[in-house]
Parts: C-alpha cells; structure tokens; sequence
C-alpha cells in the first residue's frame, strides 16, 4: 500500500463570512501544496460556516456560497482539496455537501445523507437527503471514499461501510461538530467502529471555534483500519497539519499525538474560546463584567481575561447599603490579581430615588423582592451604559443552576450580550474556579470566594440556600430534570427527596419565560438552555 499525504485543515470559520472563510480555505490549501499533500480535508460546511441556518433560506446566499466555493476549486492545482458547501439541486432544493476539487476543476461532489435533527441540529428544515451509489476518487494512487460528519454515526450499512465495500483505501469525514464535555471520546469510540467496518483508515476533520452559543472543539484526528488514533490535533486551537498515512500500517508520520483535556480543562477552554469568537467575532474588542466580590463574577473575569487579554476587561464594583466590605474588598482583590481595569460606581444613590419615586405608588411596605430586584436593575442599567457609551459588551455572570431556577432578576443580572457560564453548573464552577488557581500556581480567585457561602447581597445577612436547596442537593436534581428529561416521579425513584423535587421542578417551570429573555452562552453539556432544550412557556403538564 502507498503513502498519502494528508492535510488536516482545523479551521475557525465564521457563519456568513463567505470571503473570510475562502480566505482561510485559501491560505490553508496553499500550505497544503507547498507541503506536497496529495490531498486538503477541511470542515463541513467551511465556506459557510456552520450552522447558516435561516441564512440558508436566502436563495442569494446559496447562490453567494457557490460562487465562493468557485473560488477554491480555481485555486486548486496538484493537492485535491475536499470542502464543504451548500449545494443547490435541479429541482431547487439544497443539499449540505462536500466537493472534490483538483487542478481548478470539480471533480465531483458528495451530498451528506443522514441528517441530524436532535439536540441543536435542525438539517431536515433546510437540507434534502443526498440519495444514489457511492464512489470513490483516486487521489495520490489511492481510491478515496468521502462523507460528511452524521454520516459516520451510520452503524451496518452507513455510508461508510458502503465506501468500504467499494474498496476505499481512505475515508475521509467532514465535521462540525460541537463540543461538549466529554465528546471527544464518544467520537472516538464511533471512528473506530466505522474503520473497522470499512477496513479503511478513517480521517476525521472538525472545525473549531465558538458560533453563538455552540462550541466546536476541533479535535480531528486520523483513525486506522485497526481502530488506533494515529493523529490527534489539539482542542481548542486553529491549525492545519500535514500527515503521511502509511495505508499499510496506519501509522502517520511525523507523530501528532495530541492529548485531550481533562473535563475541567477542557469546559473553561470552551468557555474562553467562546467568548472571544462571540466578542470578536461581533465586531467588539472589549467587555464589562459586574465584579461582585462573588465566585460566579471572579470565574467570568477570568475567562474574559484568557479570552481577550485583561487590557480589554473592565471590572464594575456596584455596592449598594448591603454589600459587605469583605465582598468590595475580594471583587478589588481580583482585578489587581488579573491586572484588569477596576471601577467603583455606588448605586445607592439611584436605588433611593427608585424607592422614593414607587413609594407612592407602592405604598409603605418592608424590604422584600421588590426592593431586591431595583439594585440589581441599576446594575444593569450601569453596565448597559457603558455599552452605550464605549461600545464595551456586557458579559453575563449567572450560571446554570441560577439560570434553571430563576434565581436572577430579569432587566437586571441577565441584561447584557452575553454569559460565558450559562451551561455551568454552580457545583462546577466551583471546580473551574480552583482550575484557575491551580493552572495559574497561585490565588488568582481569592480563596474567601471559593469558600463562602454564596449570596446576592440584595438583603442584610442574605445567602443563596435561603432561596435554594444546597447547590450539592440542588445540581443533580437538575441535571436529571433538564439534561436528562426526567419526569418529577422518575426523579424521585432516582433517591431525591419528594418535597424538594416539587419545589425545584416548580421554579424551573415557572422560570422559562425568562430565559426566553436571556443572553446566549456557551454550551458545554450535552443540553443546554436555548437550541437543545425547547420548552413551551404556557405549559400545564407538572409531571
């Protein structure tokens, strides 16, 4: 068997950007042909981006998309690249698909067959299903089978398997798949099924990058026929590699062996990667957080540092009558320690004109949630005007526990673009929070954060646990409700205590009007808030 040189192109590709992300394809492609590879793999969709979404029911897009693709197959000269596009059929209907190109020609073009349409993938609303035989390309001696991502989760007689039949000596597999905790390995274990079906090295592209609220983690790699990763790229990171693949052996050469993350590692590099592209991306430089002296506010401003580097993070200090000084003093502690920006803007002032203006309309009442929520809607304003004035981004900190339960004032913490943590569970945070100072070597979080009981300070002596159960009690119920799709009795069966099921699955419920409110973030769990989980608000089924 021969040798076939391979590039890998992991690129960071931006929905929409038609001639940023040929640009890209072009610069990629060009380091392939200097390299000598026989053939340039790219990631699904690449002149697009992924997922386009209602962009694709714009026919001028489609038309713009194949116009771009164009551009690349021109370029081509002796190294065959394989790129995704939209493609538009005969009879006007699209098709997700991958074209083979090589000396300023198509060569041909394969139409991704299985759609996905769980979790937030939503093809069948705008792609048709690629039908007919199968066939292969011959490309540096070799016959190679190509296939788009859902393609290879395609057990028995998938696409694959069919390649492989035909005597394939190579497949390779388009991705964009998006990342959760995790994921890497299910990816794997699938890889290795299809190669041994095909009994052909498989190879394995994905993009990276942060779209919205989706993360894609890269990872691609190079499976053989025996079902070993022979190549692996980092996660997280832009990069094209080259790689000869022994079709023989399977082995690759030079060795890239890249090691995944530990779960951990690998959440807060997805939350990082995700809001720089949504910052950059957007147009934006730099963003605001509410520093709060709190452990949700602290990881956020860490993120934001790594994401865009502490010249472009601003820290706001809003205290009100019932900020303690120890929480001014911890939040002052933080910007120091990242070398961020630190403002102080009391709200007190605002929060008394507030309370003198409804008083009445209101009438003589005692402090209660009313009141609460005024100080954190002056936050809110504060930091919106910032945005206003400097063009600086909000950067949400509540998490997901906060976020399930409602434990957050609507037009107040959950103004802003947008919360890097939304799909991170209080108990995690926790976990992510001493990563930081861990990976730093040092007290980047100050430790009081990390251990003090959690609170919004919104009342004297306040603490979250006398809204909420324990979040160590809290977290698996709602893991099991919200992830997991359980019923209330099914959570119950599981060991969770009766009463305070009911009183979580309530606040959940009741909750989801204002998260049809809330900003994007990043998502890291296999169903997060938004395109995975789609809930009605005017919902009578308690169960």
């Amino acid at each position: 068997m021969p040798v076939v040189r391979v590039a890998l192109a992991q690129l960071n590709l931006t929905v929409g950007d038609l001639d940023g992300n040929v640009a890209r394809v072009l610069a990629a492609l060009e380091r392939a042909e200097d390299a000598g590879a026989d053939v340039a793999v790219f990631p699904e969709l690449s002149i697009t981006g992924y997922p386009p979404e209602d962009l694709l029911l714009k026919p001028g897009f489609v038309a713009d998309n194949v116009r771009a693709l164009n551009r690349v197959v021109r370029a081509t000269r002796s190294c065959a690249a394989v790129v995704g596009f939209v493609e538009r059929g005969r009879a006007g209907g699209i098709f997700n698909s991958a074209c083979v190109a090589r000396g300023g020609k198509r060569v041909g073009v394969y139409r991704k067959r299985h759609l996905p349409n769980y979790a937030v993938f939503d093809e069948r609303r705008y792609f048709e299903t690629g039908r007919g035989g199968h066939r292969l390309y011959e490309v540096g001696g070799v016959q190679i089978g190509v296939s788009v991502c859902e393609d290879a989760w395609q057990a028995g007689d998938g696409p694959i398997a069919r390649q492989g039949e035909l005597g394939a000596d190579l497949i390779v597999n388009l991705n964009a798949s998006p990342f959760y905790a995790g994921r890497w390995r299910e990816r794997e274990a699938i890889l290795r099924a299809r190669a041994a079906e095909a009994g052909a090295p498989i190879v394995y592209v994905n993009q990276v990058g942060g779209q919205d609220e989706l993360v894609f983690d890269g990872n691609s790699m190079v499976v053989d026929a025996a079902g070993d990763v022979r190549c692996r790229l980092p996660q997280f990171v832009e990069e094209v590699a080259v790689v000869d693949v022994d079709l023989d052996t399977g082995e690759t050469s030079p060795s890239v062996l890249a090691s995944p993350f530990e779960v951990d590692h690998e959440v807060y590099e997805a939350t990082v990667i995700a809001t720089r592209d949504y910052v950059r991306k957007n147009g934006f430089s730099d963003v605001v957080i509410g520093l709060s002296g709190g452990i949700d506010s602290s990881l956020v401003a860490c993120i934001a540092v790594d994401a865009l580097g502490a010249e472009h993070v601003h820290g706001i200090s809003m205290p009100s009558r019932y900020s303690s000084e120890g929480s001014k003093d911890d939040a002052r502690a933080l910007a120091e320690r990242l070398g961020i920006d630190y403002r102080t803007i009391a709200i007190e002032p605002a929060h008394a004109a507030l309370l003198e203006m409804l008083g009445p309309s209101l009438g003589e009442r005692p402090p209660n949630v009313t009141e609460e929520n005024l100080q954190s809607r002056v936050r809110g304003v504060v930091n919106m005007a910032f945005t206003n004035e400097l063009s600086w981004l909000v950067l949400v900190t509540g998490n997901k526990s906060e976020v399930a339960v409602g434990y957050y004032t609507l037009y107040g913490d959950s103004a802003g673009a947008y919360a890097p943590i939304k799909d991170v569970f209080k108990t995690e945070v926790w976990r992510l929070a001493r990563f930081v100072n861990d990976r730093a070597g040092r007290e980047i979080i100050p430790e009081v954060v990390i251990t003090k009981p959690p609170s919004a300070e919104l009342r004297p002596d306040q603490v979250d646990q006398d809204s909420l159960p324990p979040y160590e009690v809290l977290d698996p119920i709602l893991e099991a409700y919200v992830e997991q799709d359980r019923t209330r009795d099914e959570v119950i069966a599981a060991g969770h205590d009766a009463a305070v099921v009911d009183r979580v699955v309530r606040l959940v419920d009741l909750a989801e009007h204002k998260r049809r409110q809330s900003p994007p973030g990043a998502r890291v769990s296999p169903k997060a808030f938004g395109k995975d989980r789609r809930m009605p608000i005017t919902n009578g089924y308690r169960r």
